[in-house]
């Protein structure tokens, strides 16, 4: 298991994911998306898993826009220049991927 965690340093989320792992002794790599943001690749590779849509944080002030704009390659341009538009935890196992806590699907992975 190859598990990395791109997260926020205050998202309650994140948190959970982290815990979660640390509990179970999985060793992860974790990512601040503040800090560092997500590369294209990286982000096409979750997009094989998550819906676009489901990558956007409803909470940030400019969710409302970026479901405005036309084509889905302006929406991932527009979460690559801003990465705080980004729903947090993704969590990443090779080639699969999650948004948000979702322990249900973690576990199928151990």
């Amino acid at each position: 298991m190859n598990i990395q965690i791109f997260g926020k340093p205050k998202c309650f989320d994140t948190k959970k994911a982290e815990r979660y792992f640390k509990e179970r002794r999985i060793k992860y790599q974790y990512i601040d998306l503040k800090k560092y943001g997500i590369s294209r690749g990286e982000l096409t590779s979750v997009l094989r898993s998550v819906k676009l849509e489901d990558l956007i944080d409803e909470k940030h002030p400019d969710a409302p826009l970026l479901r405005y704009l036309a084509h889905n390659e302006a929406k991932v341009e527009k979460l690559l220049e801003d990465p705080t538009l980004i729903k947090t935890p993704i969590v990443r196992n090779g080639k699969q991927a999650t948004v948000g806590s979702q322990p249900e699907v973690w576990k199928t992975w151990e």
